[in-house]
């Protein structure tokens, strides 16, 4: 069934995680996403290996690159010759999207800016991603989700525990990269819609920076009202609803609860847990007793779960209302029943009898889900999108020898 984009062609320009993610989004929602890498070396992305998850003489798979690329099409195209710049107007004209991580000095010297482009094609919407923004003394520097999402976009503080000696690492790789990608893609589908409407395109901008502000949108708030560094985050123990807080059960695993409106779920909640006294008990009366005798109601729940197993407590808490999760690693999550009944991810089929387990976009349609590709090789699909432009394959070989094409 064809996607909610069917029938849109992006032509993406970056390299990475951060924009390359948008364009998987895109693909996955029905776009043809062209993706145009120089033709000898590629993405740097393709060489992004883990030495430490592969045996010593095992063929080395690049999971991130087949993260970032897959159900993308592959041209090869040199932009620093005549001939290669040509291909890409070319590929151009055709396009409703152009996608780009590259720095404004980078694209005005291959003359691939928002001028150049929509000179050769004025519906084209352009899109481009950078660490910092477009505007300010600061728009032309470089940057990694890691500085410029993690640690700049104050996402690091709010995620260090008091005390700490450092700030914990990223959650995981490419952790800012996902989040802005979609941001962008969002984006992009809605300048879509607006040239729809108004026959007019528009000048996407999307930075891991302003991703950062955006998911610390509560904390830019508060510091702004009381003059504050930070919500305070406070800890276990110091939780001032006691259902909504972590607990370990026998086996060393965690619990979640999620009860904000506790009143409902105290009394069901310490009844199922073979403790009805303390439904009863004054100091957990109610919402604001427990606040006040939070420390000992934590000790209590402790105390409680510790004498369980995650199992047990998965099979117990089902018969309740309230809101709770056991704390699970990718791997458990990529199993869950829930991710699989909603195919928020599927099994790619990489060649030699192996697969991969990748994400989905977690935006989806009334359609069916499409099939997931593997990221293409380095400039396997160059001579069809040529031919398909128009060119004849005496016009290819002299690319090609030319060094503008692979």
């Amino acid at each position: 069934m064809p996607g909610v984009l069917d029938g849109v062609r992006v032509v993406e320009l970056a390299t990475w995680g951060f924009i390359p993610s948008a364009g998987v989004a895109l693909a996955d929602w029905g776009a043809e996403v062209i993706k145009v890498e120089h033709p000898v070396h590629g993405d740097p992305m393709r060489g992004l290996v883990s030495a430490a998850l592969t045996p010593r003489g095992e063929q080395q798979v690049s999971f991130m690159f087949q993260t970032f690329s897959r159900n993308k099409f592959s041209v090869g195209i040199d932009l620093t010759t005549d001939g290669g710049r040509d291909v890409l107007y070319r590929l151009v004209g055709t396009a409703d999207v152009f996608l780009t991580n590259y720095l404004a000095p980078v694209r005005r010297k291959l003359r691939v800016d928002v001028d150049d482009l929509t000179a050769v094609n004025p519906r084209l919407i352009y899109a481009r991603g950078t660490g910092l923004g477009p505007k300010g003394r600061e728009a032309d520097t470089g940057g990694f989700d890691l500085a410029s999402y993690w640690s700049r976009g104050g996402v690091a503080y709010v995620s260090t525990p008091e005390n700490a000696d450092y700030p914990p690492p990223m959650p995981g790789a490419a952790f800012g990269d996902l989040q802005s990608g979609l941001y962008a893609a969002g984006g992009v589908a809605a300048a879509l819609y607006a040239r729809e409407r108004t026959g007019e395109p528009e000048v996407v901008d999307i930075s891991l920076l302003g991703s950062a502000v955006w998911g610390t949108a509560p904390h830019i708030a508060a510091t702004s009202l009381f003059d504050i560094d930070a919500i305070p985050a406070g800890d276990h123990y110091a939780a001032h609803n006691p259902l909504s807080n972590t607990y370990r059960t026998a086996d060393g695993r965690f619990i979640a609860l999620v009860m904000l409106e506790s009143d409902r779920f105290w009394a069901p909640l310490v009844e199922l847990m073979g403790r009805p006294d303390l439904a009863t008990d004054e100091r957990y009366a109610d919402a604001d007793a427990r606040r006040h005798n939070s420390k000992a109601c934590i000790a209590e729940l402790d105390a409680i779960f510790a004498t369980r197993t995650a199992a047990e407590w998965r099979e117990l808490l089902s018969r309740q209302r309230g809101v709770w999760a056991i704390v699970q690693s990718p791997n458990e999550t990529r199993r869950d029943s829930q991710v699989l009944a909603n195919e928020y991810v599927t099994q790619m089929e990489i060649g030699a009898g192996d697969a991969l387990t990748v994400a989905r976009p977690p935006v989806q349609f009334n359609r069916a889900q499409p099939d997931a590709r593997p990221a293409p090789e380095l400039g396997a699909d160059t001579d069809r999108v040529l031919l398909d432009l128009g060119y004849e394959w005496d016009e290819l070989v002299q690319l090609k020898v030319d060094g503008a094409i692979t």
